[in-house]
């Protein structure tokens, strides 16, 4: 009955817009563009108010409506814009020209320049997918920022151990290490491991405008180590008239959060300021699982004439969070109280719920910028940032000979025999304290920060000129200076008066240390980066193509004093600061798209990479001895694509190859380093993703991702222990074994309804497939295990969103309400393969059942 139901309003369909056209008053035509660029607003929407007749604007920004009134209101909106309200009297056929519309904030076509953000279909040889501002604003309620990812081809996003801002996200297979994160064009990895940490940036979500996912290669023009792809993120700028909004949300667990934001607007003097802050708190899905954050962002621009624009902006979000600092096995969840809200990661003190090691984090990365944009003519202009960020912070550790009486073994799952425990099986710090109280010799175990700190410098500097109509030359420089801190220091003395460390150099035996004083271990790491780039484009009506090419000067050193017994000996010494280590990475691709008609288009690009080794890599054994004969590693990738786009509908089609050369691991095994060299990886797959509006009321996305990632090669591994002496060459067994922890297979169906005026909903539907543990290489050292790593079982989840569009006194309002998981599926999110490669040895996070949120936007 449905069915038929649905085939006559569709045979219909056609017969109503007929009858309309004949009954209209007169059809209205015109093209909307970007008020200053005069760029076409593809899509940007048309509708009569206070009706449901709308239409969106086409490819070439053009729309035509048939209207039945004389006198009508249009109202034009885009994403990005602020709404246009314009009122006509219509005689029988109106032609109004370009319809301007002013962007919603100020200096955001510059930043999106800047940052490569690929703004026209059919036209950019690349794949990539754009999160637009509504679906940040409606889907992401109380999730990390990184979730709203999920639904994107070959991505895959967990929250690990569940911890405010500990979220996970692979691309293609790859980790962060190996995925571009750039924040408004500027890199953001970290300059030592090339890791993304987005506990750094947990606010990020309340101040993000745009957010795009290119894959591969993708549009960025510097010498990114983007393997699998680029996370491009365009925060707010400053508003572009005055006004403001405070928001208050409620969620599961005890979460909490208001945010408060304001903009002057371009004032006439050419000055706008816009702020925002944010609080957030609760107790986490996870059983001890309490968070608090914050987030701040500041924009100061000044409009000094039509061709220079200063903008300044400052951001950062400071957090607190515990977290679970190991796995468990799947049977224990099943057997403890909590189920998979397990922790085992804290414990009490005077009825203080408090975390143990690998429990804790709290971390503050500012970043301040400072923006020039010159037009230098009308064909050229030079984008300029210089920016700063200096971070502090780091994560909780126990330390001392008795650390395991206060931990679990990470690598089992289990507590050590020494662990105390109290009878429900927390943390029991009790006994430990009396004992550090009675202990003439100082405490034997204390509470320290790992921490991890930095000082960062850059500039950044884009120049763009459209030689002739149809030919774009970009050329630039990429500058970075880095400093970092890394050092262990006490921060509990846990009822002992002192505590004593000899590990630091240059400090006398067996002084008495208290809060604050470094202990374990104290290193510097600098790194210098110089590098250019340059990129020729054309750009003609039915093809386009690109080639570029980047090159930088990449110098690493390290400064350490050493500890007592290690490398301090004659026999093995080792110079406090080593010489820089210098490597010259480059990076080549090229790419063409051609467009087949109004609605098809084909595109091919490739690439040529070679990426410096990581610092881990250079020094080994975490000494200054450096590698001799480091390699770099090399990444060949192509990839080919076809698109379809019409009013209605549109789909991308690619398939793509990557074979990575000599990839250098390090792990770490209990107190023994490896350091595996010369690893292949071969990661290939196919990607798919579609969208159809019929009107304008409704839209469905769906994605599909088919991937096959696998390691190329067995190699050869040097073990070290703690004391930095090898202790032999052995075999890693690892060839065609799939790459651990990222679903290999995705999909995703989305429906967005307007099914009342200004009453929005949602839902979202996600699913994971052929997920492999992570595993040790190090453990594969039998020829007769090539048994792959335990696959997880596929899962997929259910989420739900609605929103509303009120006034209030005639303040404009909005309503959101979030529920994830709404069948409380429970599923593995991650899991580290065990001896027998099946479920029952492998220690796993479980993702989170149902959660929910909702909250209020009030915008004047």
């Amino acid at each position: 009955m449905k069915r038929m139901c649905i085939k006559i309003v569709l045979m219909m369909v056609p017969v109503f817009f007929m009858a309309l056209a004949t009954m209209s008053q007169g059809v209205v035509k015109g093209k909307v563009v970007d008020s200053e660029t005069k760029e076409v607003l593809i899509g940007a929407t048309v509708m009569v108010e206070g009706t449901t007749n709308g239409v969106a604007a086409d490819a070439n920004g053009e729309f035509s409506i048939s209207v039945k009134s004389k006198n009508v209101a249009l109202i034009f909106r885009c994403v990005g814009y602020n709404e246009l309200r314009r009122v006509l009297a219509v005689t029988k056929n109106l032609n109004l020209g370009q319809i301007a519309m002013q962007a919603a904030s100020v200096g955001l076509d510059e930043v999106k320049v800047s940052a490569s953000y690929v703004t026209t279909d059919r036209s950019t040889p690349v794949s990539y997918s754009s999160i637009e501002p509504e679906i940040l604003e409606n889907k992401l309620g109380n999730q990390e920022f990184p979730v709203v990812l999920k639904s994107t081809p070959s991505i895959y996003v967990t929250k690990t151990g569940g911890g405010f801002g500990d979220s996970r996200v692979a691309l293609r297979g790859f980790d962060t290490d190996n995925i571009g994160v750039l924040i408004n064009g500027v890199p953001v990895n970290g300059m030592e491991n090339g890791k993304v940490y987005w506990s750094n940036w947990s606010g990020l979500s309340d101040v993000t405008k745009y957010m795009q996912v290119q894959r591969g290669l993708g549009a960025s023009k510097l010498g990114l180590s983007s393997v699998g792809g680029t996370i491009n993120i365009i925060t707010q700028t400053t508003d572009a008239r005055l006004g403001g909004s405070v928001y208050y949300g409620l969620g599961n667990d005890g979460y909490e959060k208001l945010a408060v934001n304001f903009s002057t607007g371009l004032m006439k003097n050419g000055w706008a300021l816009s702020l925002s802050g944010s609080r957030t708190e609760g107790n986490g899905y996870f059983r001890g699982g309490n968070f608090l954050g914050w987030n701040y962002f500041v924009n100061l621009s000044k409009k000094i004439n039509d061709r220079h624009r200063l903008s300044f902006t400052a951001f950062g979000a400071p957090q607190k969070h515990n977290q679970r600092g190991n796995k468990q096995l799947i049977q224990d969840y099943r057997d403890h109280k909590d189920g998979i809200r397990m922790n085992t990661s804290y414990g009490y003190i005077n009825g203080v719920l408090t975390p143990t090691g690998y429990g804790y984090n709290e971390y503050h990365k500012p970043q301040i910028s400072l923006n020039h944009f010159w037009t230098i003519n009308d064909h050229s202009n030079l984008s300029t940032a210089v920016y700063f960020s200096k971070s502090t912070g780091g994560g909780k550790r126990v330390y001392g000979d008795d650390k395991n009486k206060l931990q679990w073994d990470y690598s089992t799952g289990k507590p050590f025999a020494e662990t105390c425990l109290t009878p429900d099986g927390l943390i029991d710090f009790a006994p430990v304290m009396e004992a550090n109280r009675n202990n003439i010799n100082g405490s034997s175990v204390v509470f320290t920060m790992e921490t991890n700190a930095h000082d960062w410098y850059g500039i950044l500097s884009t120049y763009t000129n459209n030689v002739g109509k149809d030919i774009h030359i970009t050329a630039g420089f990429d500058g970075r200076y880095y400093k970092g801190y890394h050092y262990g220091k006490i921060t509990d003395l846990l009822g002992g008066k002192f505590f004593i460390d000899n590990n630091l150099k240059n400090r006398e035996p067996n002084r008495q240390l208290g809060i604050g004083d470094k202990v374990n271990y104290y290193n510097l790491g600098y790194v210098m980066w110089l590098g250019g780039f340059a990129q020729a484009e054309i750009v003609k009506p039915q093809y386009s193509a690109f080639g570029s090419v980047s090159v930088s000067d990449q110098a690493y050193r390290r400064e350490d004093e050493g500890k007592y017994g290690v490398y301090n000996t004659d026999k093995n010494k080792l110079p406090v600061k080593t010489s820089w280590q210098h490597f010259v990475p480059v990076s080549v691709k090229a790419g063409f798209n051609y467009k087949m008609g109004a609605f098809h288009n084909v595109f091919v690009n490739a690439g040529y990479v070679t990426k410096a080794p990581l610092m881990n890599n250079i020094f080994i054994k975490n000494s200054n001895e450096v590698q001799k004969d480091a390699k770099y590693e090399k990444i060949v990738t192509a990839e080919i694509g076809y698109g379809f786009s019409m009013e209605m509908f549109n789909a991308k089609l690619n398939g793509y190859y990557t074979r990575w050369m000599d990839k250098s691991v390090t792990k770490s095994i209990g107190n023994e380093t490896a350091t595996i060299p010369d690893i292949d990886a071969i990661h290939m797959g196919i990607e798919l993703e579609a969208t159809f509006k019929p009107c304008d009321r409704f839209d469905l996305r769906g994605m599909f991702s088919l991937g096959d990632w696998r390691w190329g090669d067995d190699v050869e591994f040097t073990l070290y222990n703690d004391k930095q002496e090898a202790l032999g060459t052995f075999n890693a067994y690892i060839k065609d074994l799939h790459v651990g922890n990222a679903a290999q297979t995705t999909a995703s169906l989305a429906a967005n309804w307007e099914a009342l005026p200004k009453f929005n909903i949602g839902l979202s539907w996600n699913y994971f497939g052929r997920n492999f543990a992570d595993f040790d290489p190090t453990k594969r050292n039998k020829a007769t295990d090539r048994d792959d790593s335990w696959k997880m079982p596929d899962y997929s989840t259910l989420d739900a969103n609605v929103s509303y569009n009120f006034k209030i006194s005639g303040v404009r309002a909005k309503f959101y309400c979030n529920i994830n998981n709404i069948f409380n599926t429970e599923y593995i999110a991650d899991a580290q393969d065990g001896s027998t490669h099946n479920e029952h040895t492998a220690l796993v996070y479980f993702g989170d059942g149902i959660t929910w949120s909702t909250g209020l936007r009030i915008t004047f």
